[in-house]
């Protein structure tokens, strides 16, 4: 398996892509625009100390002063057999156990401080004492003595084995640990890995601390290229490739700090090619955002995305097969497996998925399509979860939920058909007006009526329902004129009283 990843850096927007055999199977991007603050750590010094809300307001260095409630100070007892999800900061129960703000905090005081959220409108930052540094597979808490796993990996000997695991890495280690949830099924190897890690950036954010004044930045979530690298570089990737000099500077140093083993993987790409081109990524981008997804075989998959779920419906298209209408079905669904899995990284959708596979007979046929499709999955990223398949040939499953998926980070709902991806027909249109010139007559009086609509449904009504024009003036008493407006939507119209 040849794996590679490509990094594009232009000055408003990042994008990484994993490239497999040639083919794009991940992207993911960054605009400047959108950087948030989450994540980053602060040296904020107390400005104000509202004890009536049970808050402070910390200046950070923002343009706002930032809102640290006290729950946000004192951190509850985790026991280290539960964990607190991916390493969320634990809140107050609500019972009256956190003490006064007042008495945890005063004017001037100096504290440290992570972004829990993003400025919002008129609001400051949200913050947390509670800091928290995520690497792959594990999340640092320096202040808590923790040793947890995510609530969200439910097989209780994995719990015990990744718990076991750890202790025996860590020892006598004074730091706090959570295990994420896709360290499910890690090796003890990639867990030491990430201790080592996060050990050496803490080290890093303690001198950081100990240096910096009031307002700065002591530690920055990582920007796209090194959070891409933290998370997806392994000994299984060849290449990195960087076609920005600046990013690639930065991407050799924090390889060297963190991974020296893998500092020959990295590489300045320099070619005139743009390098989405090299594998053709940017065509996959756009055919990523389509709805229709075709298969070598001739059939394809259709894609839908919606609020509850994603559904993807395998069709054979033109694919008629050599043999019988069974087996025809069979290789259609063993390709649509595969398909269905590589959409799924490359479009980064998540939640819940139903695969709808062409009906089979044969049950080792089904069998067969659902170890092709838990096999593909096995290479992604994030948590999936395949359920068996259904009498009707449905395929429910769950991949875990990260950012906004392809098409919702770089497409916006259509405002002709605010996202439904349907228009009325000028036909339905039509009979709408009628019924609004009805409904206006009865409320509003008026000599006659001017209906403003668009061009197609004007043409339509004055050729087609000139008879149903006829006998509506007639029924309503009133005379009314059309005007085409070509700014109109097939949908809108209006109707004026004159």
């Amino acid at each position: 398996m040849s794996e590679e990843i490509l990094i594009n850096v232009t000055p408003r927007e990042t994008r990484v892509a994993v490239v497999e055999n040639g083919m794009m199977q991940e992207v993911y991007l960054e605009r400047a625009s959108r950087r948030g603050y989450v994540g980053n750590v602060y040296k904020g010094r107390v400005q104000r100390v509202m004890p009536g809300m049970q808050a402070a307001f910390v200046d950070i260095g923002l343009e706002r002063a930032a809102f640290l409630h006290a729950s946000d100070i004192v951190r509850p007892a985790v026991s280290a057999g539960n964990g607190n999800g991916d390493g969320a900061p634990a809140q107050s129960n609500g019972n009256g156990g956190t003490p006064p703000i007042s008495g945890l905090v005063h004017e001037g005081q100096e504290i440290v401080v992570q972004v829990i959220r993003d400025p919002i409108s008129s609001k400051g930052a949200r913050l947390s004492a509670h800091l928290s540094i995520p690497s792959r597979y594990l999340v640092l808490l320096p202040y808590a003595k923790t040793l947890g796993v995510s609530v969200r990996i439910e097989d209780e000997d994995e719990r015990q084995r990744l718990k076991e695991t750890l202790g025996s890495l860590i020892g006598e280690d004074p730091l706090g640990y959570i295990v994420r949830t896709n360290a499910e099924g890690q090796s003890a190897t990639a867990l030491a890995f990430d201790v080592t890690y996060l050990g050496k950036v803490w080290r890093v954010v303690q001198e950081n601390i100990a240096s910096s004044k009031v307002g700065e930045r002591v530690y920055e979530e990582l920007s796209l290229p090194l959070r891409a690298l933290r998370d997806l570089l392994h000994e299984g990737i060849e290449k990195v490739r960087v076609d920005s000099r600046e990013t690639y500077d930065k991407v050799c140093k924090f390889v060297h700090k963190f991974m020296p083993e893998l500092d020959e993987r990295i590489e300045h790409y320099d070619g005139e090619r743009p390098i989405f081109d090299l594998y053709g990524a940017e065509d996959e981008i756009q055919r990523a955002l389509r709805r229709e997804v075709p298969l070598k075989s001739g059939g394809h998959l259709v894609v839908d995305q919606t609020e509850a779920m994603t559904t993807i419906d395998v069709n054979t298209g033109a694919y008629l097969g050599s043999r019988n209408l069974e087996e025809t079905v069979y290789r259609t669904n063993l390709e649509a497996a595969q398909a269905a899995a590589r959409q799924l990284r490359l479009r980064n959708l998540g939640g819940i998925i139903i695969i709808d596979f062409i009906d089979m007979v044969d049950e080792e046929h089904k069998r067969q399509v659902l170890r092709t499709l838990e096999k593909a999955l096995a290479r992604d990223h994030a948590k999936t979860t395949v359920y068996p398949m259904s009498a009707l040939g449905l395929v429910e499953m769950t991949r875990k939920r990260t950012t906004k998926s392809l098409e919702y980070q770089l497409c916006e709902p259509c405002p002709v058909c605010n996202g439904r991806g349907t228009l009325k027909t000028p036909e339905t249109v039509t009979y709408e007006i009628f019924r609004e010139i009805t409904r206006a007559v009865r409320q509003f009086d008026a000599e006659k009526l001017m209906v403003l609509a668009s061009p197609v449904v004007v043409d339509r009504i004055l050729e087609e329902e000139s008879v149903g024009v006829a006998e509506l003036e007639e029924f309503i008493g009133k005379t009314i004129t059309f005007q085409a407006e070509d700014h109109y939507a097939q949908e809108r119209f209006d109707v004026v009283l004159l």
